[in-house]
C-alpha cells in the first residue's frame, strides 16, 4: 500500500511513519509549511503556528532520512492565512470564540495538504496522521471514536471531516497511549522520541493576529452597573476571570461580549453557566443527519467534561441542545460536539447559548 504520512516534526507522526514502513508499506512523508517570516512576531511557546516551524520541518526531514523515506514540504501559508487566520480574526472581532484548530484540520491538514501532494505527483492510497482517534471503515460510512487514552483524545478537533476525506484516512495511534508511543519511538531510535507536544494554536499572543489598536470600552455587571473600563473587547474571552482589571466583592467572570458596543459583561460564576445552545453548520460523522430528537453526550471544549444532553434537529444544518447539568462558559463560535459513549456522532458551531 502507498501511504502518505503527514509529518509535523513531532513524535506522534514520526511513529506513524515508522510503523507503516515496518509493516511493509511504501511510505512518503509530507509536511505543510504555514508560517511566513516577518508577517507575525510569534513567540517561543510550543505551537502549531509560529517561528519554530523551521525546526519542526528539519525534524521531520531527519526522521525521513533515518527511515529512508522521501520527504516533501508543501507551502500552505497563503491558504492558511485566508482560510484559517482571516476566519479566526473575523469571528473574534464580532465577539465570538472560534476554534482555529478545528477549521485547520478540515480545510488544510486533511483538505489542502493531501490535495497539493497529489498535484505535486505523489502517488498514495492512504493519508495517515498521528491523531489520537480511532476510525472504523464500514461499508456504509466511516465512524470515528475517541482515542483510547482520554487525555490525548483528539476526536473533538476532527468532527468537521467529511466522509470523502475519512474514506482514505488512517489514524494508527488511536489505540495507543502517549507513553506507549514514546516507547515505540525509542525502539525505532527516532530523534524526536523525547520532543514535547505542541500545546497551543499560536506561539505568540493571539491578540497580535487580530491587528486592532486599543479602544476604550465599558466593563458592566450583569445587573447593569458599570464597574470599570477596558482597552478593547477582543482582549477578553467568555469565562475569563483573571486579568479583568477591576475589583469587586466576589470573583467575577466574563459572561458575554458585546462587540457592537465594545462592552464586556461580567458576573458571578453562576451567571456563566449555560444549559441550552443552538448550533449551526452541522457535520455528521458516524451517523446520517438525524431527523428526530436523540440523547447524547455534549462537549464544547476538547478537554472539557462531556455532559448528558438532548439534541433536536432544526433543519438547514442546525440543531438545539438542552443539558440541565449545565456547562461553564459555552460561547458562540465554539464547537458543540455530540457523542454516544466513545463514538463521535457529529457537531456544529454554536450560534447562541443561554
Amino acid at each position: 500500500m502507498n501511504i502518505l504520512v503527514a509529518l509535523s516534526g513531532g513524535v506522534d507522526s514520526a511513529v506513524v511513519a515508522a510503523l507503516m514502513k515496518s509493516q511493509g508499506h511504501r511510505v512518503i512523508g509530507v509536511t505543510m509549511s504555514i508560517w511566513r517570516e516577518g508577517r507575525y512576531q510569534g513567540g517561543d511557546k510550543d505551537a502549531c503556528f509560529g517561528a519554530g516551524e523551521k525546526e519542526d520541518i528539519a525534524a521531520a526531514g531527519e526522521v525521513c532520512r533515518l527511515l529512508g523515506l522521501q520527504h516533501m514540504v508543501i507551502d500552505c501559508a497563503e491558504e492558511y492565512e485566508r482560510l484559517v487566520l482571516e476566519h479566526f480574526r473575523s469571528q473574534y472581532l464580532v465577539g465570538k470564540t472560534p476554534n482555529p484548530c478545528v477549521r485547520c484540520n478540515n480545510l488544510i491538514k486533511f483538505g489542502l495538504l493531501p490535495q497539493l501532494a497529489e498535484k505535486a505527483g505523489l502517488d498514495f492510497d492512504i493519508f495517515a496522521t498521528g491523531h489520537y482517534v480511532r476510525l472504523e471503515h464500514g461499508s456504509d460510512r466511516v465512524r470515528m471514536f475517541s482515542g483510547r487514552e482520554a487525555a490525548k483524545d483528539q476526536s473533538y478537533f476532527l468532527y468537521r471531516l467529511r466522509q470523502k476525506q475519512l474514506a482514505r484516512v488512517w489514524t494508527p495511534l488511536g489505540g495507543y497511549s502517549k507513553p506507549e508511543v514514546r516507547k515505540i519511538a525509542g525502539d525505532f531510535s527516532l530523534p524526536v522520541r523525547d520532543k514535547p507536544d505542541s500545546q497551543d494554536f499560536y506561539a505568540g499572543d493571539y491578540r497580535e493576529l487580530l491587528g486592532r489598536e486599543a479602544r476604550s470600552g465599558s466593563i458592566v455587571h450583569v445587573s447593569g452597573r458599570a464597574l470599570g473600563r477596558h482597552e478593547g473587547y477582543w482582549n477578553f474571552t467568555v469565562g475569563q476571570r483573571a486579568g479583568l482589571g477591576i475589583s469587586y466583592s466576589a470573583p467575577l467572570y466574563v459572561k458575554q461580549i458585546n462587540a457592537d458596543r465594545n462592552e464586556v459583561v461580567v458576573g458571578g460564576a453562576e451567571t456563566a453557566i449555560v444549559r441550552r445552545l443552538t448550533a449551526e453548520d452541522a457535520n455528521w460523522v458516524s451517523i446520517p443527519e438525524p431527523q428526530e430528537a436523540f440523547a447524547a453526550m455534549l462537549k464544547v471544549r476538547s478537554s472539557g467534561r462531556a455532559v448528558p444532553c438532548r439534541a433536536r434537529p432544526k433543519g438547514d444544518g442546525a440543531f438545539e441542545v438542552d443539558f440541565p447539568e449545565g456547562i461553564f462558559a459555552a460561547a458562540p463560535g465554539q464547537s458543540a460536539v455530540l457523542y454516544h459513549d466513545d463514538m463521535l456522532l457529529g457537531g456544529g458551531i454554536i450560534s447562541a447559548a443561554n
